[in-house]
């Protein structure tokens, strides 16, 4: 039986799934790891915390598969980085992209003209997610890591390093760092002269559908698979859902939810947008995905729940419950608007500074209405994406959904209320860990009949589109009207 095992590094866990040429998921784990936010501003991870859930993950669906996979494929979070020493020891943490603290280099890189030419140049725009300004961070606030640091790598990197003795990255894991040439598919000489490091510092970058052959015999043990096993290289988790939505064709948009939350849609040449509200990744050769990522989706949820509503109840309040409570009230909650910006904001104003805020409180208004406004908040972010994308590649004409979200589907209807457009949800599994699988068939040549899948249909409902009209005006001029007065708070 030929089957592809994908696994998908996400922020709060290590997704991998067993699934055949004909698209059938045999299998299934999932294994989670928690983020450390030791001071505000710092969000890190314990690298060998997440090897381990990696590799239970694959041993756990390996041992249920039985048959050997044709080959293992990677999806990854973007933008992590850690420093490891000459002998392949880890100096720091690994810093993922909700980390703020080089906002400082962020904010004084983006005062000069440098900022858009790195942009045109890497397709990342500067902000504190990326490694480049996290790099710069290191070089200037903490010397002794920055040179003791013999290599730079993120997540994937680690694992492949522990799987296979080198460093390693692929085209689209490295387009996401800032440090990337999107157009050349090489490292960026500007992008290392403001680093202070050198192409000898970075993984080497191959095309995502490349083998790494070379897999650790005792590694291969631990994993339950033959030391000859096939891996092939992957990609970045935003393109391969992409991919795994089945959405490479023209104005064929995604719009995930999840920890964080984007759009984004596949074009076939490296275009950049001129006002820098969107990013521009490698899929592989002749693919690339444009789009916006906002930091603000689950979890601020969670924290919402976590925060205002565990203290009032009798016992934990489960999302679900919570979003049945909020979706009951109004649209446009009355009134009442947020800006969810309580991890500062990328897509589309890239700023760090950023902070959370209601505006418009009144008698009325409940938690519930504090919950919705937030997640229309959320909305009103990604539907500004969503017109900045169709101003930079073009007329969205379908938007399918993926992520955690998906599994309340009030939350979805809400989407299409906000955006006014049909929201279409296929019935199948995580769709980064099936873009890394799709990616594997086709690194291996190997034709896949994947059934068509069922798409569900979220129509919009008319009657509250002037109240999601309205309130939408008024939050797009919420940001301007604060952006000065949040990096005094």
């Amino acid at each position: 039986m030929e089957y592809i095992i994908g696994v998908d590094l996400g922020t709060s866990s290590a997704k991998v799934i067993a699934v055949r040429k004909d698209g059938k998921v045999m299998a299934h784990s999932q294994q989670e790891y928690p983020i450390h936010q030791p001071e505000p501003g710092h969000s890190e991870q314990d690298p060998d915390q997440i090897l381990e859930a990696v590799k239970n993950g694959i041993r756990s669906v390996a041992t249920i598969m039985k048959d050997p996979p044709a080959a293992v494929s990677f999806s990854t979070a973007m933008h992590s980085v850690m420093a490891m020493d000459k002998n392949g020891k880890a100096l720091t943490p690994l810093i993922i992209w909700a980390d703020n603290r080089s906002q400082s280099v962020a904010d004084r890189l983006r005062s000069t003209p440098l900022a858009t030419s790195l942009h045109q140049q890497t397709g990342t725009p500067v902000h504190a997610m990326s490694p480049l300004c996290k790099i710069i961070w290191w070089k200037e606030q903490a010397p002794e890591v920055f040179q003791s640091a013999s290599c730079f790598i993120g997540i994937k990197e680690y694992i492949l390093y522990h799987f296979f003795g080198r460093y390693i990255t692929d085209h689209s894991t490295a387009s996401a760092t800032g440090l990337f040439n999107i157009h050349e598919l090489s490292w960026n000489q500007a992008s290392l002269e403001v680093a202070g490091i050198t192409p000898g510092q970075l993984p080497e970058a191959v095309s995502s559908d490349s083998f790494i052959d070379g897999l650790s015999e005792n590694v291969a043990r631990d994993l339950g698979l033959s030391p000859g096993t096939r891996f092939v290289a992957g990609a970045s988790d935003g393109c391969l859902a992409q991919l795994g939505s089945n959405a490479l064709d023209k104005g064929h948009a995604t719009l995930t939810i999840g920890t964080s939350g984007a759009v984004r849609m596949a074009i076939d040449r490296p275009l950049t947008d001129q006002q820098g509200r969107l990013f521009t990744y490698v899929l592989t050769p002749g693919h690339f995905v444009t789009g916006g990522a906002i930091n603000n989706g689950g979890v601020v949820l969670q924290w919402y729940l976590e925060a205002f509503l565990q203290s009032v109840t009798e016992k934990p309040l489960q999302v679900d419950a919570g979003l049945q409570q909020a979706l009951s009230t109004p649209a446009g909650a009355e009134g009442l608007l947020c800006l969810p910006y309580l991890h500062g904001e990328r897509a589309p104003v890239w700023d760090g500074h950023a902070k959370g805020a209601f505006i418009g409180v009144q008698p009325q208004h409940t938690t519930w209405h504090f919950m919705r406004a937030l997640l229309e908040g959320m909305a009103y972010g990604l539907l500004s994406i969503t017109e900045a994308l169709e101003e930079t590649a073009g007329k969205v004409e379908k938007i399918s959904v993926s992520g955690g979200f998906t599994h309340s589907p009030e939350w979805v209807q809400l989407m299409s209320d906000v955006f006014q457009r049909p929201m279409y949800l296929r019935q199948e599994s995580d769709a980064s860990a099936m873009g890394a699988v799709r990616l594997g068939f086709q690194a291996l040549g190997i034709d896949t009949s994947f059934t068509a899948v069922t798409e569900k249909v979220f129509s919009p409902a008319p009657e509250y589109a002037d109240v999601y009209k309205k309130a939408y005006a008024v939050h797009g001029k919420l940001y301007t009207a604060l952006k000065d007065i949040f990096p005094a708070l």
